[in-house]
């Protein structure tokens, strides 16, 4: 059965397993398809889903439109939307004052809402951070009405905790079996400041299905073809920034240790054991994945054993270089 957390100082009540829609209505690097989507998110709100993590750059704006129809007819569910990334080279001048609120309304637009749930700036530069008015844009939308809450998507734990120094409500972070970090201090900190936590990348870019092997193949535009050095995006994305073959074979050991033949459920509830952690956000390209994620929601919480051997997995194959990039 779903369980709901308090998402920090928004209020909001989410479900622990929540959907991101980075691959809504297609797969990396396939078409979208509009009725997928939004069947996806019906099927979801079905499961007892209700947030969902969408941004203006997904699938060309068509992620934001059907996350926004959706709502337009669910009005209990809750959303963040992430704005800054959609226009390339990425630069620190998408996160001034006149692209901010440029966005800002053009996400309105694209979801046909009056005002935004949570905005997050998506994946800003470290300089960004030491912008003051950068977050000072952020806190006057919120005073125009046009925003309700806002806060950061990261990739470090640096970037999470500078970024309490304003008046945030909520991080995206990677946190998964392969990213440990956030946990050690970061948590805390989240819970000191009531800041609401989504755990991105929860499942490593599918290594942590358990389903992948060293011959695995994936299609030509798929980010896990072309982006594992970084090529594209951040390194850190793609795959956790594990190597992909080290990656297998710590999620082969896993699956051994934990003795299980479902790794991704056990990796989503492994992600829920962290009371600072508000929801995960595994991703679904069609309604046929939403039940494989929000069984996690069901299993039982892992035991202090297994909990040891995920950290002793971590620790042998991941932890170097890993824990000292991101």
């Amino acid at each position: 059965m779903m369980e709901f957390r308090r998402f920090g100082k928004t209020g909001f009540s989410i479900s622990d397993v929540s959907l991101g829609t980075w691959q809504l209505g297609g797969k990396w690097g396939t078409p979208f398809d509009a009725k997928d989507a939004y069947d996806t998110l019906s099927e979801a709100y079905d499961h007892g889903v209700n947030f969902f993590d969408t941004a203006d750059g997904y699938q060309d704006g068509k992620s934001e439109q059907t996350v926004g129809k959706f709502i337009n007819s669910h009005p209990d569910v809750h959303f963040t939307t992430k704005i800054g990334r959609k226009e390339e080279p990425l630069s620190v001048e998408h996160f001034d004052a006149a692209h901010l609120t440029r966005y800002v309304d053009e996400s309105l637009k694209n979801m046909n809402l009056d005002t935004l749930d949570c905005v997050l700036l998506h994946c800003p530069p470290m300089s960004v951070y030491y912008m003051p008015e950068t977050f000072f844009t952020m806190d006057q939308l919120k005073k125009e009405g046009k925003i309700k809450h806002y806060g950061v998507s990261v990739e470090r734990v640096e970037e999470a905790i500078k970024a309490m120094s304003y008046d945030i409500s909520a991080v995206e972070i990677i946190f998964n079996m392969f990213r440990l970090r956030p946990a050690d201090l970061f948590f805390d900190l989240a819970k000191k400041n009531n800041i609401g936590v989504l755990a991105r990348v929860p499942l490593a870019s599918g290594l942590l299905s358990g389903k992948y092997t060293a011959d695995t193949k994936f299609a030509p535009q798929d980010h896990r073809t072309n982006n594992r050095n970084g090529q594209l995006f951040s390194k850190g994305e793609t795959f956790s920034g594990v190597d992909y073959l080290t990656g297998v074979k710590a999620a082969d050991e896993l699956k051994e240790r934990l003795a299980t033949n479902n790794l991704a459920a056990m990796a989503l509830r492994f992600i829920l054991m962290y009371d600072a952690v508000s929801a995960v956000i595994p991703g679904a390209s069609n309604p046929n994945q939403i039940e494989r994620n929000t069984t996690a929601a069901e299993l039982p919480a892992l035991s202090d054993d297994q909990m040891v051997i995920v950290r002793d997995v971590y620790d042998k194959y991941i932890k170097d270089p890993v824990q000292y990039l991101w």
